[in-house]
């Protein structure tokens, strides 16, 4: 392959390690380092890829792999091309030739929009771009971002943020009431900052209204006019709370300049359960517990801006006419800013990255595993005698030992919230039964029991192999699961052994607010099946011991006594279920496709589609829907089934059931291979459905003929 830089490509040095490269037509402007700067001046004349690595590796020092995804990253963004200009010119002329009528400019504006990254020059704080950057393979998000100052300039810490997390973000920043932008660019998700409306929040109040009844109307136009142009998820800041108030302690009440600002983050929340795919980013809790003196502006330009104040030190040595090229001494802005204007910005970034990685489920933990002594209880039980040796006549229970019910209770709220929990610990599991216990006096509620783990290993062998174990017992990844322990030993032997675990217990002081904040450990949705996750897992287990017992595989199978119910998904079905099964479930899966609650909601009203849902029951428990096949133009564009109810035939009848339900004689499937999706490989072939080239095609038997009987 021979590549070139682009004939539309500009490239401008801007400053020591800084070089732009500009896009004449699609008007893309990414700031990058020398050494890509060099890899384009390079590619100025016809250069034949992969053949000429040699020349390109002594401009850049890197792995084959690395300067290879470096190229292909700029070939995506159009920078480089394997077109001669003749060719590119042709190419874009006709991308942007009138078509039916449309207006050129117009064409040439969205081809713009579909190809737009970054934001605008004078809101833009951009870092270079490197090797490191684009050569990487990672997974890739994109991203919309619908508002203002606030937000535009926070777009490169977000893809710094997002780096550092293993992925590759692509950020578009517009206009905040660009709505269509939406629908002509690609993306995962959309952001929306700060709403002009909030200025009217502390104006006086009007007869019969409230102060925050103008923003709430804002957003839900926004909101609505958005989601007609998408479906997919939908991130809305709340407002901070301000750090001063004009009145003082005399603003009292309702209408009280603080609580206008919570009320209003009140009824933001209420409204976005009106929306499906709606998420509140609550920036207000993000900015108060890192300190909001140095990240909010209202002490310093105006009650309702709510910028940072480290934006005075940024602004253009042009706006100083104002007033009169004299400014105070900035020493002290500084010094409140810890030094760095952009303070606001990377807290801010990594909020909205947490809550994106929570609300597309990006690496879930399903499965937290955690040590008993020195980590759920201080000391060896078997030494101590008993987990605590609190009573009432010692201290309050918000004391030193409340480091440890509140890492208790931080637990329980992952298994509510649908992840199970497991314990590994090298110890005498008859002595460990008998020793844990509490008297009445504890606050049992918020405290761990045996019986709130799936499964544990307490014994005497390697915790390695343990941690193995119990991966293989529940049938997760290893990259799903995070293991805690107080020994940095246990800690290190985990990493080398088993990399792809997450591994934790460094500060015991901090486990808590990990737990509950890391948003792996999040879900955007806490269901029915989710919150019973450990009870149904349990049932799963129970099987398989029934399973080891039974004299054969048919008496295995009777003796489940197994129900199954498979209904038409309506318009008011579990779409938030079936939206986490799909996030959730990678073995039975045949394509790895998401689909939103509000993506699955639009497809059972649809004409062209349907969906159906499979609810399971036997003699262990009533484990809810746990399967799901999406249907679209004839095609099954989505299979899904839990873990759980693998390797009982359900599938098997569930997709029979689906072919006979779908009122077609001809149905189209695919599968696309993962790492994880082995066990779904054949439910095709298996049913019915015969392979051509990367789709499986089933057709209805024929019916024999009815043959009329013979008059005599």
């Amino acid at each position: 392959m021979r590549l070139r830089k682009s004939s539309f490509v500009h490239q401008i040095d801007v400053g020591p390690n800084n070089v732009l490269l500009v896009h004449a037509i699609s008007q893309l402007k990414l700031k990058v380092d020398d050494e890509l700067g060099r890899l384009m001046q390079h590619f100025s004349d016809w250069r034949e890829f992969p053949q000429g690595f040699a020349e390109v590796r002594k401009l850049l020092p890197y792995e084959d792999q690395i300067i290879a995804g470096t190229i292909n990253a700029l070939r995506e963004r159009e920078l480089l091309t394997d077109k001669s200009a003749g060719e590119e010119l042709a190419d874009i002329a006709r991308k942007l030739g009138p078509t039916f009528g449309r207006d050129p400019e117009e064409l040439l504006d969205r081809y713009r929009r579909e190809l737009k990254e970054g934001t605008a020059d004078y809101w833009a704080v951009t870092a270079s771009q490197a090797v490191g950057d684009m050569g990487r393979e990672k997974p890739r998000l994109d991203l919309i971002l619908l508002g203002d100052c606030d937000i535009h300039m926070e777009a490169d810490f977000l893809r710094r943020e997002a780096e550092r997390r293993g992925y590759d973000l692509r950020v578009a920043a517009t206009a905040p009431d660009d709505f269509a932008f939406a629908a002509e660019h690609r993306h995962d998700a959309v952001l929306i900052g700060a709403l002009h409306a909030r200025h009217f929040i502390t104006m006086p109040e009007q007869a019969g209204g409230e102060p925050h009844e103008i923003y709430i109307a804002q957003a839900k136009n926004n909101l609505l006019r958005l989601r007609d142009k998408t479906s997919a998820p939908i991130l809305i800041d709340n407002l901070p709370e301000p750090t001063v108030q004009p009145l003082g302690i005399a603003e009292r009440g309702r209408s009280g300049h603080r609580n206008r600002f919570r009320i209003a983050n009140v009824a933001l929340a209420e409204l976005a359960e009106l929306i499906p795919d709606v998420y509140v980013v609550d920036l207000a809790a993000a900015l108060a517990g890192a300190g909001s003196i140095p990240l909010l502006d209202d002490w310093q330009v105006g009650f309702t801006h709510m910028g940072s104040p480290g934006w005075m030190l940024q602004r253009p040595q042009r706006e100083k006419a104002a007033v009169h090229d004299l400014m105070p001494e900035m020493t002290g802005l500084v010094e409140i800013v810890g030094g760095n204007p952009y303070r606001r910005e990377a807290v801010v970034a990594r909020t909205h990255i947490d809550t994106l990685v929570a609300v597309l489920g990006l690496n879930q933990k399903k499965c937290v595993i955690v040590d008993l002594d020195n980590t759920l209880w201080p000391g060896v039980l078997a030494e101590t005698g008993t987990p605590f040796a609190w009573e009432p006549s010692i201290s309050g229970v918000f004391s030193y030992v409340g480091l440890y019910f509140g890492l208790h209770e931080a637990l329980k709220c992952l298994k509510k919230r649908g992840i199970v929990l497991a314990c590994v610990s090298k110890n005498d599991e008859a002595v460990v039964r008998a020793l844990w216990k509490y008297p009445d006096s504890y606050p049992r509620e918020r405290l761990l029991t045996l019986e709130d783990f799936v499964t544990h290993r307490i014994n005497w062998n390697d915790k390695v192999d343990n941690i193995r174990s119990i991966a293989d017992e529940l049938g997760f990844a290893p990259e799903t699961f995070l293991f805690v322990d107080d020994n940095p030993v246990e800690r290190e032997r985990v990493r080398q052994l088993l990399p792809e675990v997450e591994v934790w217990g460094e500060d015991l002081l901090a486990l808590r607010r990990a737990l509950l904040d890391d948003p792996r450990l999040q879900v955007a949705r806490v269901t029915n099946e989710s919150s019973r996750r450990t009870e149904l897992m349990k049932a799963k287990l129970g099987r398989a011991r029934l399973q080891a017992e039974a004299a054969d595989e048919a008496s295995y199978l009777a003796s489940l006594q197994i129900k199954i119910r498979i209904e038409r998904a309506a318009t008011e079905a579990n779409f938030d279920r079936i939206d986490e099964l799909f996030r959730r479930t990678t073995q039975f899966n045949t394509t790895g496709r998401v689909f939103t609650a509000l993506q699955l909601r639009e497809l059972a009203a649809s004409a062209n589609a349907m969906i159906f849902a499979l609810h399971v029951s036997d003699r262990f428990a009533d484990h809810g829907l746990v399967g799901a096949a999406v249907i679209e133009n004839g095609a099954i564009i989505g299979l899904v089934m839990s873990c759980r109810v693998l390797g009982l035939g359900i599938e098997h009848r569930f997709v029979q059931h689906v072919l006979e339900s779908a009122g077609s004689d001809h149905l189209t499937a695919t599968i696309v291979p993962t790492g994880r999706n082995l066990p779904v490989r054949n439910i095709y072939r298996d049913n019915g459905f015969v392979i051509e080239g990367d789709v499986w095609r089933w057709q209805r038997a024929p019916q024999p003929a009815c043959v009329p009987e013979a008059v005599t």
